[in-house]
């Protein structure tokens, strides 16, 4: 095991910890881009109090409203455009994963040469990634991406029906200011989308990441207790703090590079969903949990020790030897049980998503990512056909 790690991002956590945005903004800029989604943040309450801790520390703000979920680049091209236009030197997201993507994405646009888009990875001859970023903070109001506190970010294209991904340095947030209140309110679906995001988050480099390292097992079998112990405390109860601030640390300690370090992982079903809701724009939570069964089904019929030691180590389930795959397919089965518990699809068909683009999608997944001999990475690799066949077991 061999690896680099560094996160340079500060946290700030806490309930009640948004009151001091101003005061972590001043140190990296004096005009604010405030990026944010839907109206959610301004209906309940927390844009004006991020607007008035910003002023009060002597920073002038301009608005960036309307990032949509699954980000699109023309909203990044629009807020890279305004930031550049009122002279913005500092990029702040107040949301969920979509608005913290796309805000960092703009950050980077904002020095870019050329259309961002060509700095996301899908597919094309020449990509050029970005070098440099707007200082950016990020204030998540939902516990799922852990985009807060990483360097990458996510974004569609409508005119290709493509959803690519980027990672660089220069998209790390100076500061990541955690405040669990407010994913008080957040209705019930979203909370559990937000849970079976950050759950899969972990199981994707604890299925696909290299053998020997022990130390990176133990971390991801924590996060993925929390979240099984207080999800649906946090999904049944919206008022529950505790919860709320438990959820929220494992949703951003699942993403943070500290789980994965070393593990060299893909995200197979990531990559998978990506192109399903690039196509039907539901929410990625929703779409990992309808189809992360199926993959894990396909996988540990090539590797059931690995699926055999997760249900024994996660759910208690005894084990007749190493390989046991009854065990294996017992710990899938309670994991599945577990999201439809909390209200996630583990479904297409609950998504209302048919068979008749199936293939595009695999299609477009390794357009968009693949090894030497065009499959999919993970473990295993998955060819065109892999990809079909998991998607057709998940309708």
């Amino acid at each position: 095991m061999q690896f680099e790690y560094q996160n340079p991002t500060r946290i700030i956590f806490g309930t009640g910890t948004l009151s001091r945005l101003g005061e972590a903004a001043r140190q990296y800029g004096t005009r604010a881009l405030l990026v944010t989604g839907g109206g959610s943040a301004r209906r309940n309450g927390s844009l004006e109090r991020a607007i008035a801790s910003l002023k009060a520390a002597g920073l002038s703000v301009v608005e960036c409203e309307g990032v949509e979920p699954n980000p699109r680049i023309t909203s990044v091209r629009r807020g890279a455009a305004l930031a550049r236009k009122e002279g913005c030197d500092l990029v702040i997201a107040l949301g969920g994963g979509s608005v913290m993507d796309a805000a960092k994405v703009m950050a980077a646009a904002f020095h870019y040469e050329g259309d961002p888009w060509n700095m996301m990875a899908h597919g094309q001859s020449e990509r050029r990634l970005p070098e440099r970023a707007l200082p950016v903070i990020t204030v998540p109001t939902l516990a799922a991406t852990g985009s807060e506190m990483n360097a990458g970010a996510v974004i569609s294209d409508e005119e290709s029906t493509l959803k690519a991904v980027v990672s660089a340095k220069c998209l790390y947030p100076k500061v990541a200011l955690v405040d669990p209140e407010l994913s008080i309110g957040v209705p019930r679906a979203e909370t559990a989308y937000g849970v079976s995001d950050l759950i899969t988050h972990v199981t994707e480099s604890y299925f696909n990441g290299i053998d020997g390292t022990p130390v990176q097992d133990r971390f991801a079998e924590g996060v993925i207790l929390t979240a099984l112990e207080w999800g649906p405390k946090a999904v049944s109860d919206g008022t529950d703090i505790m919860a709320r601030e438990l959820v929220q640390w494992a949703s951003l300690v699942a993403l943070n590079g500290w789980v994965q370090a070393g593990t060299q992982s893909p995200f197979p079903v990531h990559m998978i969903e990506h192109s399903i809701s690039a196509h039907h724009d539901v929410a990625h939570g929703a779409g990992l949990s309808a189809i992360n069964a199926s993959w894990m089904r396909f996988a540990a019929k090539r590797r059931p020790e690995r699926f055999a030691l997760f249900a024994n180590r996660i759910f208690g389930v005894p084990l007749n030897g190493p390989k046991d795959m009854d065990a294996a397919m017992e710990g899938i089965e309670r994991l599945d049980a577990f999201m439809k518990s909390i209200g996630c699809p583990t479904s297409l068909g609950e998504l209302g998503i048919g068979e008749g683009l199936i293939e595009r999608y695999a299609a477009d997944t390794l357009l968009v990512v693949h090894d030497l001999e065009g499959r999919l990475p993970g473990r295993p690799a998955m060819s065109e056909a892999d990809i079909v066949e998991v998607l057709k077991s998940a309708r």
